[in-house]
């Protein structure tokens, strides 16, 4: 069985398909306005990350056919959710803490105490569009997003669900800027994950989920990404000085700091890539020091013989 990518949704300043991505980041567009797609109701107490990654939930499962009209076309209960964020409720919990310092837990506001969940995203995701099925966050620093793509595949291939939702999203705040020490790209992207010819929904595959790889350091994972997976077409990694052979890389660097999010806008850059008409695999790969501290994944074409 090969997983599929049956969905998609960008959301970034000036960019909302993934063929965008391709290309530079365009410069002094307006922030996404998720208000504009899914509406203003219930949205004002929720903080920046969950709004987007809210209206990515809708572009995503609206583009994969599971939902029309803001009514699932599929039991809720055969759909999950997995949210790859480091940095989306930070600028909530840094206040929460500043305000229990200064007046103490009388000061924090019954409306902003929800959203110091680590899980708000996922949670908020899974109550407005009735998706019951497996309910996480994985929050694990520069590999976050493909190990969210990972664990969706493993909740695929178990059974747990039918239809998985990756969401992988970050907010730009004064917060965030701090922790990271520069602008973050405000936003990200969502797949819709589903068993290849078993999709369930209206929209053909995008892509197939190929070989995953850890290792230690982006140059092992490189290595064992490409014995795993030869032939690539395009290398999608912060770092290009691992790529072999001088094949075509792309970065992602000029959206700004995408941290959880980048694992899942690598994803949709392949999905680009192939709506091109170009020919895979991609290859995504992140990571840093320590053991096991990068990973990769290989998406293949639509159609790829599997």
């Amino acid at each position: 069985m090969r997983t599929a990518v049956t969905g998609l949704a960008v959301a970034l300043p000036g960019v909302d398909d993934p063929r965008r991505l391709l290309a530079p980041a365009p410069s002094g567009a307006p922030a996404v306005d998720p208000a504009a797609l899914i509406g203003k109701k219930g949205l004002r107490f929720k903080d920046r990350a969950t709004r987007v990654g809210l209206h990515l939930a809708c572009a995503a499962l609206t583009d994969a056919g599971l939902l029309d009209g803001g009514e699932l076309t599929v039991p809720g209960d055969r759909i999950g959710v997995v949210v790859s964020s480091n940095l989306g409720n930070a600028d909530t919990v840094c206040r929460a803490v500043a305000t229990i310092a200064e007046e103490s837990t009388g000061g924090l506001s019954p409306m902003d105490i929800p959203n110091a969940s680590s899980n708000i995203i996922a949670s908020e995701t899974a109550i407005r569009y009735g998706l019951r099925g497996p309910n996480l966050t994985v929050c694990n620093g520069i590999t976050s997003g493909l190990d969210a793509v990972r664990w969706a595949d493993l909740l695929l291939r178990s059974g747990r669900a039918e239809h998985l939702l990756v969401i992988g999203v970050e907010p730009d705040n004064e917060v965030t800027r701090r922790l990271v020490g520069g602008p973050v790209a405000d936003g990200g992207a969502a797949l819709v994950l589903g068993r290849h010819g078993d999709g369930g929904g209206t929209a053909a595959p995008r892509a197939l989920l190929g070989p995953s790889v850890r290792a230690e350091g982006l140059a092992a994972a490189a290595a064992r990404l490409a014995q795993a997976a030869p032939g690539p077409r395009l290398w999608l990694t912060p770092d290009p000085a691992v790529v072999p052979g001088g094949a075509e890389s792309r970065s992602l660097a000029d959206h700004g700091e995408s941290s959880g999010a980048l694992g899942v806008l690598q994803c949709a850059t392949a999905v680009g890539w192939f709506a091109e008409g170009r020919p895979g695999p991609v290859y995504a790969l992140l990571g840093g020091k320590g053991p096991d501290g990068a990973a990769g994944l290989a998406l293949d074409a639509p159609g790829h013989a599997s």
